[in-house]
């Protein structure tokens, strides 16, 4: 790991690189991901969206879906993940080639979701390892865009602990913002100032 490699670049007597192996493979596999998406419920149309041109996925390299996973590298488990469909998952993750990444894409592939029965696994860490939990039902663009920027800055740095997308914004500080009830149910016209007020912000 502490190996020094000096590149000499051809044709050139002045230029030279040097860097660690280990660096210069983690920069050129951060910017080729293979994606293979693991899709099953409702998050595969937040993660179609994603690959719309308004997102623009392929600037991370990364918009090539792979449908084999001995050619792909960065497996997306998106949506909920039953019981039966546990050992599928387990073997397109075993048939992949290291290295290999995990999202788990939404909140029923990070931890079940809100199906608390005998039938859904609680989290696909239950089945493989995860290396970015993108929590959200479904979790926006922007989450998953922060996803792959996150797991990008750790393929750089060769680290392989897991990590959670954090929200942008913390909502106990704007909660005052999020939710407005209105104090009397009399009369409407008590909320037509407040609106003009709300669009004077």
């Amino acid at each position: 790991m502490g190996d020094v490699t000096t590149l000499t670049l051809e044709g050139s007597e002045k230029g030279f690189a040097t860097t660690r192996l280990e660096d210069l493979l983690g920069w050129a596999r951060k910017y080729s991901l293979f994606a293979y998406p693991f899709i099953t419920a409702c998050c595969g149309m937040e993660f179609m969206a994603l690959n719309s041109p308004r997102f623009d996925l392929a600037r991370f390299g990364a918009e090539a879906p792979r449908f084999s996973p001995r050619q792909s590298d960065l497996l997306w488990v998106v949506g909920t993940i039953s019981q039966r469909q546990g050992p599928v998952l387990k073997r397109i993750y075993e048939q992949m080639m290291e290295p290999k990444w995990v999202f788990a894409f939404g909140t029923c592939a990070s931890s079940g979701g809100f199906y608390d029965n005998y039938t859904t696994v609680p989290g696909i860490d239950k089945i493989i390892p995860v290396d970015v939990y993108i929590p959200g039902c479904p979790p926006r663009p922007e989450a998953v865009l922060d996803a792959l920027m996150l797991l990008q800055d750790k393929i750089g740095r060769t680290e392989r602990r897991p990590g959670v997308v954090k929200p942008r914004i913390d909502p106990i500080e704007h909660v005052k913002e999020l939710v407005q009830l209105r104090r009397s149910a009399h009369d409407p016209s008590e909320l037509v100032p407040r609106l003009h007020e709300g669009n004077r912000k």
